[in-house]
Parts: C-alpha cells; structure tokens; sequence
C-alpha cells in the first residue's frame, strides 16, 4: 500500500542514447511526487547495473528511463531480484515492446493491423535492399532501428539513394533494420493506464513527420486533444488501443501510436511501456483531459506498481494473462479503484 512514509527510488539517467530525455522524465516525476508529500530518492544511474542503489532503503521504484536496460527489462529483472516492486510492464512484456518485430508478431497474431514491414540484416546492400523494397513494401517507406525509442534512426525515404543513406545510418547502431510501408494519413495517439484509454491526440508535426526534434524541441508541433473524429472511429482508435496494451502484456500505463489511414483505417506503429512524462510528452497531455493531475499520474503509476494483482505490474508468474485467483470482475475493481 502506498503511503506517505513509502521510500520511492525514482531511476534516471542510464547509458542509452535517451539519457537526457530520461532524466527529464525522471526530474519531472521527482516534481511530482514531492508535490504530494512523498519521500522520493532520485537515483541518477550512470552504468547497466544497480550499483548507485547500493546501501539505499527503498520499498518501491518508479522506472522513469528510456531506451535500453531501463525500458527493455532488464532493470526491471534486477529489481526483482532484490524484491523490489517497480512501475511498469513485466520484464517479459517490456522486452517485446522494445523490439519492434517482437512487436509486429505479436500484433499479426491478434489480428491487429500494422504497416507490411521486411527486416534487414547487416549482409544485405542497399541494391538488394531497393530490390526487396520494391517488391514487398513500395516507396516511400520507412526506416527505423528494430529497437530504441524518441524517434532516433527513423527517416521517411523515397527512393533508392535515400534508403542507401537512411542504411548507413542506422547499421552503424544497430545490426537489424526494419523498413515499413509509409502510412498516408494522420498520426494519432492513445495513452492507457489501468487497461483504460485516455482521450485520444492528434499529433501534427510541422516536419516531414514526428521526428526527434518535432518531439523534443519546439518546432511547432500541434497536439490536437480529442481530435475531431466521428465517434465510431474514435472509439475505435482507443479500443484498439486497449487491445494493443492487452496483447503485449503491458503493465499499468502504455502509450500507443498509430496512424490513421486516408480511409479511416488505423495501423498501429508501436507501443511504448514506458512513455515519457516530460513537459511536453502525450501521457500527461492526455491524462490532464482526462482531469488527472500530473502529481497524480505519478501515484497511481505508483499505485499500480504495488497492486498484488499481476496483471499489472511483475510480480505475478502470470503477468499479462489472467490471474487464476483473481476474476475479471475483481480486476476491473482494481482498474476502478485507481481511477477513482
């Protein structure tokens, strides 16, 4: 049970290219915490391993990083270890968000709709990558890093001398590569917290498309809240979106992103266990339309965290499946409760 007297660890930092993002994250989630009076211990990590934690007391961790070892499982593992509870999915569900073709499988097996995408491996060159795109995918198309967040390595390209630079750039980090087919249409976004969907966002990046720079900077990007939609496909965004966070196995919040085709038809791009809760990110955005405070957020992440129901957070065997203690009704007390 969360209280007042409740040691909270809040990790930050880490190795990965989005340090600074994730110590954005972690300083704001700080901020929040404090605000309502808990006793908060910021742990800035600075290696791959628990080392800054050493000699600490803490009775849960709220994870607030991003990119790998924090948001693929792995620190959520070491916790366990030492019989900590922690925010976020289980290790299991955090390391397929993190994988993208992890990911894709798990949407295609649900019958889930996503860009047609081909995976590349170091071996290939950029003429047998034109030829593959060509005959599977079509330009334009999208690059993007199998794994990693904040939009890094991802470029639209439109013809072969650009999938050759867009190649490079991304084999340099990493050895797989996924190229999707380029969605026309409107990008959307949708963020779950106990296995409910917030108000919808539309994001409209004033780039070529919600890049890095269009996330992080303020390069006039508008994020239109409860879009104008017709209700059946609103509400279809959003229960797709839950069906997403179902399918991963994803713990108490996720944040979904999608684009919304010509034609009405939404492809899910990807899922975020472990979104970004900055100034300028979506869940708070979204969250605040749903009259939830940022400092609240926070608790019921929290809150979450140290429900015995496994469901929603790692401490059952069963993360992400049914409880066979606990019955659906007694699970959607749970998710009440919270939002209450």
């Amino acid at each position: 049970m969360l209280t007042k007297d409740t040691r909270i660890a809040v990790f930050m930092g880490g190795t990965s290219a989005e340090r600074e993002v994730s110590l954005d994250t972690g300083a704001a989630v700080c901020s929040g915490l404090t605000e309502l009076g808990y006793r908060v211990l910021p742990v800035v990590l600075n290696h791959d391993s628990l080392a800054e934690l050493d000699g600490e007391k803490i009775d849960v961790a709220f994870i607030a990083m991003h990119g790998r070892f924090g948001e693929d499982g792995q620190l959520a593992r070491l916790l366990r270890k030492r019989g900590i509870p922690c925010s976020g999915s289980s290790p299991v569900a955090s390391e397929i968000a993190m994988d993208k073709v992890k990911t894709k499988r798990i949407l295609l097996k649900h019958g889930i709709p996503t860009p047609p995408c081909i995976v590349l491996c170091g071996a290939f060159t950029a003429a047998e990558a034109d030829w593959l795109v060509r005959a599977d995918i079509g330009y334009p198309c999208v690059v993007k890093p199998t794994d990693g967040g904040s939009s890094f390595g991802v470029s639209i390209v439109a013809d072969r001398a650009g999938l050759r630079r867009a190649l490079r750039d991304n084999f340099g980090s990493t050895p797989h590569v996924l190229i999707e087919r380029y969605i026309t249409g409107r990008e959307m976004t949708c963020g779950i917290i106990a296995g409910r969907a917030l108000p919808l966002i539309e994001v409209r990046p004033r780039r070529k498309f919600y890049d890095f720079r269009a996330k992080y900077e303020n390069c006039g990007t508008e994020y239109v809240l409860k879009p104008v939609l017709t209700r059946s496909v609103y509400e279809k965004v959003r229960k797709l979106s839950v069906a997403v966070h179902n399918a991963i196995g994803a713990g108490g919040v996720s944040r979904v992103d999608l684009v919304l085709s010509e034609d009405n038809v939404p492809y899910v791009l990807e899922i975020n266990v472990i979104p970004g809760l900055t100034s300028r990110s979506l869940v708070p955005k979204a969250a605040r339309a749903a009259g939830i405070s940022f400092p609240r957020l926070c608790e019921m992440i929290l809150e979450l965290a140290l429900e015995k129901n496994p469901s929603y957070n790692y401490c059952g065997e069963r993360s992400g499946e049914e409880s066979e203690k606990e019955s659906p009704v007694a699970q959607r007390e749970v998710r009440e409760k919270v939002l209450a």
